[in-house]
Formats: structure tokens, sequence, C-alpha cells
């Protein structure tokens, strides 16, 4: 597949931060690159006109008609798609992106790879910024844009290649989970609870692909896990590599203690040393232990990491303020999981005691607009005030049996004695709010999509009251 005789390369479904910034990467290494996409949007499509890669708009077999060397295809691209067709027809060369980055850009290198049902993007982000700031310029993938680095991906030279590992399927024609490609030396595991409703019928799924990802650690490499989770307890316990476990728990020997939570930030301990976080919550302190795990096994010392942490800027959508108007200051948050809404409410009531904390949900993951969280997902709102649900996104997709209760949903949050209301999109929710939010209130938007743009719709309703 990845021969000698490759010289032309086409990413189809090149939009995505991860496929734009392989594409790049792949240009810079001399191969000729064109990509195709129903829709480009920021900043890759600016990123990749800078780069003066051609991208064709929307699918069509003339797209290959140059018949490249190899075709790299989304993982949401499926069957019927007409370039598919097309390269199955020709019998061109194909591959995921995961196999690509795999044999291009990390076989031979030092993998950390960063898995887990939540906290990914903050981990990998933050040990990638760990490394950076000592000088060890590693190359990098990351599901979300740090506000430390300008893009979510990087190749480097180093010996060093930091990577979000995602449990989600490959590509249509690999259903294996996308970090099995990673080549891990150091595994971190975070978490792991159900999720991705559509590709795992039930945790146990979930986890035999996770002690699938375990098993290629090398017996010179290192597993991460945490040691907290009871649902991770079982995968832990392998002896083909050494396992080192962190958390909160004594018998952790990455053990964080005396928390402290402010209103913007964390201290906590490890045996002999204290650490001072940038970020509010306790999933984020079990990031950071994670990220003080790997790091001191790759032999950099707790003064070095603290001097990280203190210049630690976060990541956009992770309880990002978009702004203030009217008084009233609007967040975006990515979390889509009941444990991610709840974690992040739990550091919002932190940072914000006193003040009226709006929860605006938009039920877009393939898990959400199921009924397998219909419980979890009422509880999860504990920490807001109030609670405003955006219309299932294509709920006519799902079974009837298999779908979110709005109703029951919404009697659920207003029983825990919570105003809430469900609304059909994101021009009724803004006009919803524009009514009812008070100056110092506070208004989170939990979606893991664009949602209409309707943070900016919010902010321009709100400056007008």
């Amino acid at each position: 597949m990845f021969s000698s005789e490759i010289k032309s390369v086409h990413f189809t479904g090149i939009g995505g931060t991860a496929m734009a910034s392989a594409a790049a990467a792949m240009l810079d290494k001399g191969f000729a690159v064109t990509g195709s996409d129903q829709n480009v949007y920021e900043p890759m499509a600016s990123f990749l006109a800078a780069k003066k890669i051609p991208v064709l708009n929307g699918y069509d077999e003339r797209h290959l008609a140059h018949k490249p060397d190899l075709v790299v295809i989304g993982n949401a691209i499926s069957r019927g798609n007409p370039e598919v067709e097309y390269v199955l027809d020709h019998k061109l060369r194909y591959s995921s992106l995961a196999a690509l980055l795999a044999e291009f850009f990390i076989r031979g290198k030092r993998s950390i790879v960063v898995a887990g049902t939540h906290g990914k993007t903050t981990t990998t982000s933050l040990l990638t910024w760990v490394f950076e700031h000592n000088g060890l310029n590693p190359s990098y993938l990351i599901g979300g844009i740090p506000n430390n680095f300008s893009q979510g991906a990087r190749f480097t030279d180093s010996e060093w290649f930091i990577i979000e590992g995602d449990e989600y399927d490959t590509a249509f024609f690999d259903k294996r989970s996308k970090f099995i490609h990673y080549l891990p030396e150091i595994a971190i595991v975070n978490n792991l609870e159900f999720d991705h409703a559509d590709i795992f019928e039930n945790l146990d799924a979930v986890k035999k692909t996770f002690s699938h990802f375990i098993r290629l650690v090398p017996r010179n490499g290192l597993l991460l896990g945490n040691g907290d989770d009871a649902n991770l307890k079982e995968l832990l316990t392998v002896t083909h590599c050494p396992v080192k476990r962190f958390g909160l728990g004594a018998d952790n020997a990455v053990q964080g203690f005396n928390l402290r939570f402010g209103p913007t930030a964390t201290e906590f301990e490890i045996p002999s040393f204290k650490f001072h976080l940038n970020l509010v919550g306790e999933l984020n302190v079990r990031n950071a232990l994670a990220v003080i795990g790997a790091a001191k096994h790759c032999g950099l010392s707790n003064k070095q990491i603290q001097s990280d942490f203190d210049t630690f800027k976060g990541i956009k959508r992770r309880l990002e303020v978009k702004g203030i108007a009217g008084g009233v200051t609007v967040i975006d948050d990515f979390g889509h999981h009941p444990t991610a809404i709840r974690e992040t409410l739990k550091a919002l009531r932190l940072r914000y005691a006193r003040e009226k904390i709006w929860a605006v949900f938009e039920p877009r993951s393939n898990t959400t607009r199921r009924k397998v969280f219909q419980d979890e997902l009422a509880a999860s709102f504990a920490e807001a005030s109030a609670v405003v649900v955006s219309e299932v996104a294509r709920l006519e997709q799902i079974n009837a049996d298999e779908r979110l209760n709005p109703e029951k949903l919404m009697a659920d949050i207003q029983a825990a004695g919570k105003e809430a209301a469900y609304l059909p999109d994101a021009n009724a929710i803004v006009a919803h709010l524009a009514k009812h939010a008070q100056g110092g209130d506070v208004i989170c938007v939990f979606s893991n999509g664009g949602f209409d743009g309707i943070h900016g719709k919010l902010l321009a309703r709100l400056g007008q009251k």
C-alpha cells in the first residue's frame, strides 16, 4: 500500500483538521496533493489555501481522473460516495487517515497515545505543551485547537509523536478503532465509559477495543491508566508491559491529594511536590496527573512540568468564553456525554458560585440522540440553574424504540426543580434566552457541532438588550 511508487495523493474528505494537516504534511514531504470535500470551513479553508493545495468542491469521479497513486478516504466517507466507487472500480490504492499517519509519520518515532472516553483533547494538549515548552519540538495531532498552538496538528523531525487516540472506527473498510494504528510506546487511558452507541453495542464492546489497544504497548513502553476508574480496573492487570496507575486514590503510583479548587485554577499535591493548574475541576486534575506520569517517565522534572502548567492557555471549545453581552457571559463547550456535561457544570459552579447558570444542550451525537443515557442525561444538569435543549437532531433516522425521549427528559429536569425548555432550533433558543436571561447570568452551550452559529447570534441579540 505504501510503496515507493507513490508520488501523488488525493484526500477524499480533506476539510477536517486531521485530514487537512496530513495533506499539508504530505505536500511538505514532496508528494503531489489534491483533495475534495463537500464543505471546508475555517480555519482549515484558509490553511489549505495558504498551502496552495487544490480543494475540489463536492465528490465526483472526475476528481480522480488523474489516477492518483494513493487515495486517503476520511472516516465520515461511506459506500455510495462517487470517489469511493471510482477507487473500488479502478482498483486504486486507498488508505485510511490512521494508516497513513502510522506509516508516513509515526513509525520509527516514540509515540505517546492519549485515549479514554473523556479528557483526551485536554490531556493531549497539555502533554504536548509540556514537551514543546521544554524544547522537545514534538509532532502532534489533537482533536481540538490548543490556545498555545495555532493549529491542531504539526509534523516535525522530533523523535516524539503525541496523538489523541480516538476509539471511534477508522473507515468504512476498517472498523477497528483509530487508536489501534498509532503504535503506542506510551499509552495513556484516562477513563472508560460507554459511548458511540452507533459503533459499540455495550460497555463490554468498548472494553474490548481498549484491551486491544493496550495489547500493543511494547515491553519497553508504559501503560498509564486511571486507577480510580472501576471500568478500567481489569484492563490494567496486564503483564506484557510496565503499568503505572494515576488518580486520587492512595494506591496510585501517581497520586494527587489535597485538592483545592479556586474559581479559575486548582492546586493539588503529589508526594514531595505541589502543583498549580490553570484549569478547574476534578476531571482536569486527573488529566494533569496523567501528564505528570508520562512527562516524568520521559525524564522531565516536577519543576519543568509546573512551569508548563503555568503557561498553558487551555483549548478552544473547552469552557471557552466566547464573549459578554448585556452583562451575560456566553461560554462554548464541546461536552456531549452526560459525564462530560456533569463535570463541566461542576467546574463552572466553582467559577460562578452565585450566578445563574443556563445549560444549553444540542443532542447531536449518535449516542445522546438515543435513549441509552436517558436518565443520566437529566441528572447531568444538576449544577445548572436552568436547562434549554434543542430538538434532537435527525431523530427520524433512529428507530422509535431507540430514540431519546425529549418529553421525559424535560419532565425529569423539571422534577429536580429546574426551569427547562425544549425548543426547535438555535434561533428559537436565542429568542428564549434574550427574553429570560439577565445581566450577570452565565450561558454555557454544549454541542459537538457548530449549532448554527448560536454563540454569535446570542452575543448579538443580548447586546441589543
